[in-house]
């Protein structure tokens, strides 16, 4: 006899919530052309990052094992950033390690963007982030990673709503 009241243990166990962030949103356009918006380099410079920046590409090159290199720039400030891409999987996913234009970066993080269809025409896109650490993550959300993340994919939306129109 078994103990129905046993806890087996969860296959998340061992995922590292602790170091995630996660952002989702529905945008009213389909998983191809949220997804061209993502890989095609001049519709990503046109969107990507949070309202009141902008950005200043180096170098892009939207293909496994390439890099996209490029200042975020407003408020005052200039962001490096670079961003590898580790796999890209039409129109389903694709795969990045972010962080600073720097060899080594130890704030780097692993970025996993997926695009779900949905029946209506519209895809749920969402975005995750994982830090190497649950400081470095708690770093980020104290920086306004969930915020800017949002305003990010408000962007994104608008750009396909005016794209579509």
């Amino acid at each position: 006899m078994t103990n129905s009241s046993a806890q087996t243990e969860s296959a998340w166990a061992a995922w590292p919530l602790d170091r995630e962030i996660v952002i989702t949103r529905v945008i009213d356009a389909p998983r191809e052309s949220v997804f061209d918006a993502w890989t095609d380099p001049e519709q990503l410079v046109m969107w990507f990052g949070p309202k009141g920046l902008t950005i200043e590409t180096h170098e892009i090159d939207v293909r496994e094992g390439r890099v996209w290199r490029f200042d975020m720039v407003g408020w005052g400030t200039r962001y490096d950033n670079r961003m590898t891409f580790l796999r890209i999987d039409r129109p389903r996913l694709i795969e990045v390690d972010h962080g600073s234009d720097k060899d080594d970066d130890p704030g780097k993080f692993r970025m996993l963007v997926t695009f779900d269809a949905q029946t209506d025409g519209k895809t749920v896109l969402t975005l995750r982030q994982m830090h190497p650490t649950s400081a470095h993550r708690d770093a980020g959300v104290g920086f306004g990673a969930v915020q800017f993340g949002g305003q990010t994919l408000d962007k994104l939306a608008a750009h396909l709503a005016a794209r579509n129109s």
